[in-house]
């Protein structure tokens, strides 16, 4: 007969704990398939304990599986051998994958993250205390969808500041990550809507909207941005583009196209320009470029930005300000949406900025990466890389192009490269359709490259490059 012994203290029920012996026993195979379980009345006796509290087991272990009755002759234990079986497989199948580290790179030029080291957190730790001192009232109320009006008030102060833009907190809409307010414009904007996306250009814009199932299309670039007749030939309503600065060409877009567009849009009806800034504040020479928006005098373009590239890309706090008559229309079709960010970052982030600290933090990176790219352009040009490679978009943003003479293919050169820890993309893999003559071209994002990694790097692209 089985035999348990019981714990008075357990704040654990009898039959949970019985339950519990039990299914340890079958899953260890102490208790074997189609086993004969004692009756109820029998085991109570031999435990010591209730009737009620061996039916209360039995009842639970049936639910779940590990034991099984037959009519008139008593319940017996589960075959569950091929269940753990497979269980264990899976089970070590994933705990294989959790143990796997990360790849870790001595350099990764495809990354967007920052260092941690730039990342305010004295400050931030200071205002979040500010926050939970004085916003408690805030805090435990519903924001509005677009925002709580604070942060609005200080985004769009911000924008009049540095950006030139003259809107209304009305027309700022917030949300956690740009792919979140994209789902939000073709709701707005309308599903049977062509969309059209720059080539080359940043491949999960295309994928997010060919995942909400809206027609889009490429749309092909040359060396002032997107073609007009492009646009035109493939019927696209909505067009996607970052003018300030095009990632991964580095254009900027000049005036003349930028009017030619809006010329575009102003044509027909229901036809406009979304503007991704995403990281205008960064251009490190010269003012930054007047946004599309702010010479947009027919409510034509939806500007984007987001506080990713400026704090950090796991601050997924990204805005839009929409034309004034799509906001309304917003507040009156959308409203019902909950804003997916939190009442406390957007408090927190509506004081970094209004009392500030966020200017002070951009003109501090602007600093910071200024010193870092002239530092890795100096260390390339005084190595011999200098003999087969060439820079150029150096000065739009936190990127800029290597343009390599190599007799090596773009894949064997990124290939061999990562094999050394250093990661690098092509601008050829941007393009969705003709690649010819955009071979040997590479996308140096060093937001993320630390400073007494550069020297290393240099050595280790030479060695591949045999220079």
């Amino acid at each position: 007969m089985l035999t348990y012994t019981f714990s008075s203290t357990d704040s654990e029920p009898l039959y949970g704990q019985l339950y519990r012996f039990m299914k340890e026993d079958i899953v260890t195979g102490v208790l074997t398939a189609d086993e004969k379980l004692p009756s109820k009345r029998s085991f109570a006796k031999n435990l010591g304990i209730s009737t009620i509290t061996v039916e209360n087991a039995y009842a639970q272990l049936i639910a779940e599986g590990y034991v099984y009755s037959l009519p008139k002759r008593g319940f017996f234990v589960t075959d569950i051998r091929n269940a753990l079986l497979i269980q264990r497989e899976r089970g070590g199948r994933k705990k294989e994958r959790e143990q796997a580290p990360p790849k870790k790179y001595t350099a990764d030029f495809t990354s967007n993250q920052t260092c941690q080291e730039q990342f305010p957190f004295s400050i931030w730790a200071k205002l979040m205390r500010a926050v939970l001192k004085e916003d408690r009232e805030g805090l435990m109320v519903n924001a509005p969808c677009a925002g709580i009006r604070p942060l609005r008030e200080a985004i769009a102060g911000h924008l009049k500041d540095f950006r030139g833009m003259e809107v209304e907190p009305e027309q700022i809409i917030v949300g956690a990550g740009t792919e979140y307010l994209y789902g939000l414009l073709l709701q707005l904007l309308g599903f049977e809507k062509c969309y059209g996306v720059e080539d080359p250009g940043y491949h999960k814009i295309y994928s997010i909207y060919r995942s909400h199932r809206v027609p889009c299309s490429y749309v092909e670039m040359d060396g002032a941005g997107v073609r007009i007749p492009s646009l035109v030939e493939k019927n696209v309503d909505v067009v996607h583009i970052s003018p300030s600065h095009h990632f991964p060409t580095g254009i900027v877009m000049p005036v003349s196209r930028r009017y030619e567009l809006l010329g575009w849009a102003a044509g027909k009806e229901g036809r406009y320009i979304i503007e991704d800034d995403y990281d205008s504040e960064f251009r490190l020479t010269g003012k930054p470029i007047p946004s599309l928006q702010s010479i947009d005098v027919q409510e034509k373009v939806i500007y984007m930005n987001t506080f990713t590239k400026t704090l950090s890309s796991t601050v997924r706090i990204s805005y839009m300000v929409l034309p004034e008559h799509l906001a309304k229309e917003f507040s009156e079709r959308l409203n019902f949406y909950s804003c997916t960010v939190s009442n406390f970052e957007q408090y927190v982030l509506a004081r970094f900025i209004g009392e500030g600290y966020f200017e002070k933090h951009i003109n501090r990176m602007r600093n910071y990466y200024h010193d870092k790219r002239d530092e890795l352009l100096k260390q390339i040009e005084n190595s011999r890389l200098s003999d087969c490679c060439s820079i150029s978009e150096e000065d739009a943003g936190l990127h800029f192009l290597l343009n390599v003479d190599t007799a090596l293919s773009d894949r064997e050169l990124c290939e061999t490269l990562e094999k050394e820890g250093i990661r690098i993309s092509s601008v050829a893999q941007y393009y969705a359709g003709n690649r010819e003559g955009k071979e040997h071209i590479f996308v140096m994002n060093y937001s993320s490259l630390k400073e007494k990694s550069m020297e290393r790097v240099i050595r280790c692209m030479e060695r591949v490059l045999k220079v």
